[in-house]
This record gives C-alpha cells, sequence and structure tokens, in this order.
C-alpha cells in the first residue's frame, strides 16, 4: 500500500488527494430557475462512483484508503448542500465527476457574498466529520492504514482550501481581495493557481496539475471577477478571513493528529509526514 495516498505511484511516491470538487456551483442568478435540476441521473450516478473508486484503488493500492477518500469527498460535498439549502440556493444536488472529484450544485446563486462565503468553507468544515469512523477503526485495530485514511480526508478538506481556482479556497478567500481591490482577487488567484499548477508537475501529480491549469486559464479569460456582485461589507470581510483560516488550521491539526498515533504522539515525525505528503522535508 503507498502511504502517501492518491494521485501518486502505488510505490509510495509523491502524491495528493483526489480534488474533492470545484464547489459550490450555481445554476442561475438571484432569480428562482426556470428549471429545478433534478441532479445527476442515478445511473450515472452509480457508475460515475464505482469509476471514482476503482481510479482511487488504482492509485493507493488499498480499499481502505481509495474508501476514504470516497467517503470524505461525498461527506465534503454534502457539507456544501447543507449550506446551500440553509441559505436558500437549494435545492442542492451532488454530482460525482469519474477521476477527478465532484462537486455541489445549487439552484440559484446566493443572495450575498457572505453567504457564497459560508457555503464555501461549510464543505472543508463539515468534511473533517467524516474522518471519525476511520480514526476510531484505526485505534481499535490499530491499524496505520485506517489512519492514513483519516490523514488523507483531512487533507482532501486542506487542498480544497487552497486560494486556487476553482477550489473552495478561491471562493471563501477571493471576495476578501475583491474587497481590496478586484484586480486583487485576480492577480492573487492567478499567482496561487500557477504555483500550484508547477507544484503538481514537479511531484508527478499530472491529473491534478492539469485539472488546475484548465480552471487557472479559465480564470485569465474571465477577467476581474464580481464585477456584477458587489462587495462584503469590511465586517464581512474580517469575519470571512478569520473563518478561512480557522478552518485552516483545523483541517491541518486534523491532519497532524491522525498521524500521531503512527509515530507515537511525537509532533515533530507527524509534521514531518505531513510534509513528506506535499513533497517537502527529505526524510
Amino acid at each position: 500500500m503507498s502511504v502517501e495516498g492518491p494521485w501518486g505511484s502505488r510505490d509510495g511516491s509523491k502524491s495528493a488527494p483526489a480534488p474533492a470538487s470545484e464547489t459550490p456551483r450555481y445554476s442561475a442568478r438571484h432569480e428562482a430557475p426556470s428549471q429545478e435540476d433534478k441532479g445527476q441521473h442515478p445511473v450515472w450516478a452509480v457508475v460515475s462512483t464505482l469509476l471514482m473508486a476503482g481510479f482511487l484503488w488504482f492509485l493507493t493500492g488499498s480499499w481502505v484508503v481509495a474508501g476514504a477518500v470516497l467517503f470524505g469527498l461525498f461527506v465534503h460535498e454534502y457539507g456544501h448542500v447543507l449550506a446551500m439549502n440553509r441559505v436558500g440556493m437549494g435545492p442542492a444536488r451532488i454530482y460525482i465527476i469519474p477521476f477527478l472529484g465532484g462537486l455541489a450544485k445549487g439552484q440559484r446563486e446566493p443572495k450575498s457574498e457572505w453567504h457564497g462565503v459560508l457555503v464555501s468553507l461549510a464543505g472543508p468544515a463539515f468534511g473533517l466529520l467524516a474522518m471519525i469512523p476511520f480514526v476510531a477503526v484505526g485505534l481499535a485495530m490499530k491499524s496505520p492504514e485506517w489512519l492514513m485514511g483519516a490523514f488523507f480526508i483531512a487533507m482532501i478538506n486542506l487542498l480544497n482550501l487552497l486560494p486556487a481556482p476553482p477550489l473552495d479556497g478561491s471562493k471563501a478567500l477571493g471576495p476578501v481581495l475583491t474587497r481590496v481591490h478586484p484586480r486583487l482577487e485576480q492577480v492573487v488567484l492567478l499567482l496561487i493557481g500557477g504555483l500550484a499548477v508547477w507544484w503538481g508537475v514537479s511531484t508527478g501529480r499530472f491529473i491534478l496539475a492539469v485539472f488546475l491549469g484548465l480552471a487557472v486559464f479559465g480564470h485569465l479569460k474571465r477577467g476581474v471577477w464580481r464585477a456584477a456582485w458587489g462587495k462584503l461589507s469590511w465586517p464581512e470581510a474580517g469575519r470571512s478571513l478569520a473563518l478561512y483560516l480557522l478552518t485552516a488550521v483545523v483541517c491541518a491539526a486534523a491532519a497532524i493528529g491522525a498521524l500521531l498515533p503512527l509515530t507515537g504522539g511525537a509532533v515533530e515525525p507527524a509534521f514531518e509526514m505531513g510534509l513528506r505528503f506535499f513533497g517537502l522535508g527529505g526524510r
């Protein structure tokens, strides 16, 4: 089994989890849609899920880790769905995209940028709950495989907070940058997105690199974002930034926490294992 997980080779080379989504995605503006989105066809939903499960197993060599990533993906997307329904964007649907991940799709766009930020952060925050059964089984059975599954669930959510299009972090942090200046969001997201593509290529995560590269190119063509949306108020921008940072810290702490039983409770080795996931560190 590759303890490094998805998006890498099965022999333990550098890897990264399947991107959980390019969520949230919306089908209309503030007005009610003329026809409700019925969601993914049940047959295609099953086929997509099976293809995704097989792909993850092929990359990881472990059904436990593959199952953890797939379960974490669903829980992550369901967090978006709950938030969408709560702020009046529903009924939201989950779509599984073979070989890439998934997305949560609402019937309309949020009524405010603040709602959009909440929806974006709901996936990573709620998605951490998927770790609970894997941590419990891993501790009960003293199974490194199950604990690594929990680790990758945390990493799915942490990587989705990267402020690069189309990940959740770009939709959570982007409005904060726009509050300063609309062009600042475009420049920062392009810069981080370009670095993410370079990281994917340099560490052998080619599928992730292509996925992010296409999104960055689309972002470049789109120009300044949210020209017709207005902006967050300054208090909302402050709350958005605080929630973004808090969610990122909790996801990182959860990832390290999942590794602690594997290092005898020592934080530094667990931190080094986490860095190796990103292709950093020599040990």
